[in-house]
This record gives C-alpha cells, sequence and structure tokens, in this order.
C-alpha cells in the first residue's frame, strides 16, 4: 500500500508559515484548515512540541509521532500495545499523545485526570493504565485503574484544580488541532509530515514511519 492512499503531505509553504495551515491533496483532500485558529495553536511547535505534553520514547528521536486519540476509543486501545512496542524497538521515535476526548464527559475526565499525573511525574503510567482498559470506563473505573498503577488519585486531583486552565488550554488545543487537520475521529496521527487518519496495520505503520523520515532527510526538516 502506497502512502499516498492513506496520507497527505503538508506543503513547503505550510512548514514555513503555517504549520498545518494547507495539506496537498494526494486522494481529492482539501485543505483541511476549518476557520481561522490563532497562529499560535497551529505552529509546528505547538503541534510537535506543545510543553504541557510529556513525550514518550525517545526524546530526542529523529521522528516525531503525534497521535490525537481517546481514553474510550476502541481503536485507540487496539493499536496502543502495538504502538507501543513499536516505539520501543524502533529506539528513535518520539511520542506525543494529545487527548482529544470526544466520547463524552468521562472521556474529559480521564484525559483531565490522566494529564494532571504528570505533576507527580506519573504519566507515563496512568496513560497506560487507561489505554489498557477493555471496559467501559466511569470515575470509579477511572479512579481505580490510576490507584492500581501507582498514581496518587487524592494528589492528581488536587493537581487538577490547581492547574485547571493550564489542561483545558491544552484540551482546547489539541482539539483546534485536531480539527484543523481534518480528522473525523479518533485516532488521528501525525507522522513526521504525514497526516494519518485512522487505524493501520503494523507493517502498513511501519512503511508510513520509513517514508516519513525519507521526506525529512529529502527536505532537510
Amino acid at each position: 500500500m502506497k502512502i499516498d492512499r492513506y496520507a497527505a503531505r503538508w506543503t513547503q509553504r505550510a512548514l514555513l508559515a503555517c504549520f498545518c495551515a494547507a495539506i496537498v491533496a494526494c486522494v481529492g483532500l482539501s485543505a483541511i484548515a476549518r476557520g481561522d485558529p490563532p497562529d499560535d495553536i497551529l505552529s509546528r511547535d505547538s503541534v510537535l512540541r506543545d510543553p504541557e505534553i510529556p513525550s514518550l520514547g525517545n526524546p530526542k528521536g529523529d521522528l516525531t509521532i503525534v497521535e490525537f486519540f481517546d481514553y474510550q476509543c476502541p481503536y485507540c486501545r487496539k493499536m496502543a500495545p502495538d504502538l507501543a512496542k513499536l516505539t520501543q524497538e524502533d529506539g528513535n521515535i518520539r511520542l506525543v499523545l494529545k487527548d482529544w476526548p470526544v466520547f463524552g464527559d468521562i472521556s474529559v475526565y480521564a484525559a483531565k485526570l490522566a494529564l494532571a499525573s504528570k505533576y507527580q511525574n506519573k504519566y507515563p503510567q496512568a496513560h497506560q493504565a487507561l489505554i489498557e482498559t477493555d471496559s467501559k470506563l466511569t470515575v470509579d473505573a477511572v479512579n481505580d485503574r490510576l490507584a492500581k498503577a501507582g498514581v496518587d488519585v487524592a494528589a492528581a486531583t488536587a493537581d487538577l484544580a490547581a492547574h485547571q486552565k493550564t489542561i483545558d488550554d491544552l484540551l482546547a488545543r489539541n482539539s483546534a488541532q485536531a480539527e484543523a487537520f481534518g480528522f473525523q475521529g479518533t485516532p488521528g496521527f501525525i507522522v513526521g509530515t504525514f497526516r494519518v487518519p485512522g487505524v493501520l496495520e503494523m507493517k502498513v505503520f511501519k512503511q508510513v514511519i520509513a517514508d516519513a523520515r525519507a521526506a525529512a532527510k529529502k527536505h532537510r526538516i
């Protein structure tokens, strides 16, 4: 499967000016910017290196993968183990997980509490605990899974209250970016300079990674 069947490259103008202002139409896709969000929300650094989102994998990796996800999304859950394994085996991927809670209030709660866990340096554990669940989440289920993963839920709740605006603003940025990229739901990926909507088999995902690295080398980005 060739990459142009499921992904689109950012134009050079988009890379140099507004990170996601336009996307080349490889399979009939038109430019995806919707509305007129602030440039700083859609800047390259904001998409790839939001300081409020802990990155996983290799912080100095040569390729950044961004995933827009929801803890209740069955496809996100399905891809999570393979994505984690791929990141570990590759050794040179920087993984950025952007909460986009589109499945209702409990998804918002899970996203906020997971993000609040970073203040006790437990974000990776919180994310793994919530993304690996195979049942419908509830407030009690979220709290229980986080506690079993070693997260101090009371401290996370307090940190959430203390950093409410920071976390709310982060989720708003994530949502604005996902909508600007034209994602219709979760998961949605940005792999280097490729936009990848939906679920892919790992062998195809590996090809996307290889193509993204080749593109980065060619264009020196």
